[in-house]
Order: C-alpha cells, then structure tokens, then sequence
C-alpha cells in the first residue's frame, strides 16, 4: 500500500477513526496498529508478512534471554541466533541472485563450464529498513544499551509500525518502543501539524519527484544513445533532486502519520545539499541509516580509536557495506566507495590543509559537495557500468558526438527546480519546518497547505513507488 494512493488514504481515515474511539483500550488500540501494520505490509504480498512473522519471534525470544542471561558465552550464542536468521533472510532475498550470477562469473573465468538459472527470488518490500531495526534491539540488549520490552505487543508493534515500516526512519528500541508503554493521544496542533507533514510530504513525492523531475531522470538514464553533455548533466541533477523529494517526501509522510497517533519519530533529513562537506552530508542525509552504520559497524571496526589508517579503512568498509545495504549491483558498491574516498580526502584536507569556512566560501563549498554528489548519483542511477561510464564521460566531455535529447524547456524547467532546491537548502540549513512555521502567519501557512493541496490534486500521481522501497 503506498502513502500516495487514495487507498491508503481511506486506511488512514478508518485506523485514525479507530484510533481515537473510545470503544478501545491502550492495549487493544495496540493490539489494532498492529494488526493494521500487517495489512498495510500484505497488501503487497500477503505471504511475506511471514517473514516479517520470523523475524519478530526470534528476536523477541533472543532478547528475553539477553535480558536475563550472564554467562557471555550464551549471550553471544543468543545474539548470533538474531543475527544469523536477519542476515541470513536478508542475504537470500536480497542478495541471492547477485552471489549466484557473481559465482557463475567467477567459475566461467576460471574455465569451469557452469551455467545456472536465475532463482528471481522476490524482495520482500522494506526488509533492509526492518531487518536494520529489529537487529539494532537485539545488540543494544547483548551491549546492555536498552531494556527489554515490557509485553511481546510492543516489541512486534515497533518492529512493524506501519508509518516507518517500508523505508524508515530505522528507529532504535528505546526511542520507539518506550511510547507504547503508555496511550498516545495527539493534541490538537500535533494533529494539525502530523497533517501538514503528511501534505509537504506527499507535495515532495507526487510534484516534486515524479511530475517535474522523474520523467527527465528516466529518460536520460534510459537512453542508449551517447548524450550530449549538457543532457547528462541536467538527468544527473533531475535525478538527484527526484531522489532527495522522493525519500524525504516518504520519511516526512512517515513522520506526519506517526505525529497523528502521538507517536514521535526523528528526522531523516536535514537539507542535505547544503552540506559543506561529506561528514556533514551524512549527518543530514538519511541520518536513521548513516547513525546505523556509524554505532553498528564503524565504532566496531575501530571508529578513529586505533590510528589513521585504522580509521580510513572503517571509513571505507563502512560506506562499501553501504552502498551494498542499497542494492545487489556492483554500481552501488561504486557509489558506496565514491563515497569513501570522498570523507578519506575530506580528513587528510582537513589534517594537512585546513581552513576556515565563513559565510562567504561556504555556499562555494556546499555548491562543490553537491556537484560530487551528483557524480556518485550516476552509479547509484545507472543500471549498468557502461551506462554509468558513458554519463561520466559525457558530463567531463571526454567525448564527442553527443546527442541531444532533452528540449530547451525541460532543461530550464530541471535547473530552475534545481537551483530553487539547492538554495531553500542553503537557507534552512541551520533551521527546521517547525521553527519556520512558528515565525510565519497562520494565514500564509494556510495558503502554502492550499495552494500544496491544489498542485497535488492536478498533478494527478500515478501512484508511482517510492524509490526506497526497493532497498
């Protein structure tokens, strides 16, 4: 089910009717968001709310052991257990084609005759996102990091809370799990607010990312031809604006739903384009996932405890187990190691050749982060190495002969959405919506929730999937 679609409106209506009866109890209110989240999951494919079923029980019962188990060699066993089923799960869906299609490779390389067929195994919908969660419980309570949850309702409810299930926030147990210990009841400005949310983030997804930018994306990356590169360029940014208003527009109506249930979840993003610089960029893009990698799998590689070198090879795991966590191409492991080498560089200039930002080079350093970013965009767009190769060399004129394929008005309309982006970025990078929202008349706020309503309505979505819910 996806938020842009009138059919999860509908849903919303009865679960918020529901939700605020007064026929129900706390607990049976529960007991209900629960039993929506698995329709809301089944609606793409019934049969894999059993995994969502697996994933539950074995960690609910290896974090009841945790809980009161002292002999550390059982507690690894328990924590293990949790790991093995989520990886596992999480390796056969995801990464089973790719490790047989890459073994295939490799035996035919080596003059071994083997051919297997591919297994087109299905990818259960935002099973990254929630195998990320539910594993995060299980290692805060082998580290002592969190309490277990009180009742089994409230650890499945926060393993399939419905608003974040499919593509985050990956919210942590403690931050989740604790506000179902007591009934949640929006006031009345959170209500408003969480619908405000909802608006913004459905303006981000159905306007933004699929209306004017989508097409334009898919057209350049979709092309066989050798591009002109003007057209390269412009795709590459249509694409990295459609991804920015596609994800955040998903985790904005997450956070929107959630605040009309009285439920608080964090912020995924933070106008990253304005970042200056790689390690600010990823504390303002996807933050849910990046504060993932950073506490689960830099700070135990060794973080910056153990040296330089030490540090620069976390750094490069750390983003190559990334890129992969996006998807089962080498592309994205590209994208991951770009990525890498982008904060390796970022340190040494830092050590070797500091300086100081001020007001005036600052755009001037947001303006070059974004434009790397943009070069590591192509890999994670492009379906093949040779498509991504052919945009870079486009990009760089390192060739000639490029067709143009883009008319005049779509490329002002893309670099106008563009500069627009970059520079509300630009300026709301030390604020937030809320702030913003407290300073401006109630009377403006209603003709932007208007006038968003409107655009939304002639834009007519076609219910496109959000780009996430493939990872």
């Amino acid at each position: 089910m996806l938020f842009n679609s009138l059919s999860f409106i509908l849903f919303l209506i009865i679960v918020l009717a529901i939700y605020y009866s007064k026929i129900l109890n706390w607990t049976n209110k529960k007991r209900m968001l629960l039993f929506s989240s698995y329709v809301f999951y089944g609606m793409w494919n019934p049969p894999l709310v059993i995994l969502l079923w697996i994933s539950t029980m074995i960690d609910w019962t290896a974090g009841k052991h945790l809980a009161v188990e002292d002999n550390q060699k059982k507690r690894k066993m328990w924590l293990l257990l949790s790991m093995f089923v989520n990886l596992g799960f999480l390796g056969f869906f995801k990464y089973g084609d790719f490790l047989l299609e890459n073994f295939v490779l490799v035996m035919n390389a080596i003059g071994v005759d083997f051919q297997a067929k591919p297994m087109d195994i299905i990818l259960p919908m935002g099973i990254s996102f929630y195998t990320f969660q539910t594993m995060s419980y299980t290692i805060d309570m082998y580290k002592r990091k969190t309490e277990r949850a009180r009742t089994f309702l409230d650890f499945a409810l926060y393993v399939t809370f419905f608003p974040q299930l499919v593509a985050g926030p990956i919210v942590r147990a403690k931050d989740l799990i604790t506000q179902f210990y007591e009934e949640k009841k929006a006031t009345t400005n959170q209500f408003i607010w969480g619908l405000f949310l909802l608006t913004i983030g459905l303006f981000q997804k159905v306007v933004m990312a699929d209306t004017l930018l989508a097409g334009t994306s898919d057209d350049v990356f979709g092309s066989a031809k050798l591009l002109h590169g003007v057209d390269a360029w412009v795709g590459t940014i249509a694409f990295s604006g459609q991804i920015f208003f596609d994800f955040a527009g998903y985790s904005t109506c997450a956070i929107g739903i959630a605040l009309m249930l009285g439920i608080i979840l964090p912020d995924n993003f933070r106008y990253p384009y304005a970042s200056l610089g790689f390690s600010d960029l990823w504390r303002r893009w996807h933050i849910s996932l990046s504060s993932w990698l950073r506490d689960y799998l830099y700070i135990p590689l060794g973080g910056n405890r153990h040296g330089i070198t030490r540090m620069y090879a976390a750094l490069m795991i750390t983003m190559l187990l990334g890129g992969l966590w996006h998807g089962a191409a080498w592309t994205f492991m590209v994208w991951g190691g770009l990525h890498g080498t982008y904060l390796i560089l970022e340190r040494l200039q830092r050590r070797y050749l500091p300086f100081e930002i001020t007001k005036w080079n600052g755009m001037f350093l947001a303006f070059i982060t974004f434009s790397c970013v943009n070069i590591t965009w192509v890999f994670f767009r492009a379906r093949t190495f040779e498509k991504a190769w052919d945009m870079i060399k486009s990009m760089f004129y390192m060739q000639t002969g490029g067709e143009k394929i883009l008319d005049t008005f779509t490329i002002i309309k893309v670099s106008t959405v563009i500069a627009i982006m970059f520079l509300c970025h630009w300026f709301m990078r030390n604020t937030s919506m809320k702030e913003v929202s407290q300073k401006t008349s109630p009377y403006v706020l209603g003709l932007v929730w208007a006038i968003m309503t409107f655009l939304l309505i002639i834009a007519q979505g076609s219910g496109e999937q959000f780009i996430y819910f493939q990872f």
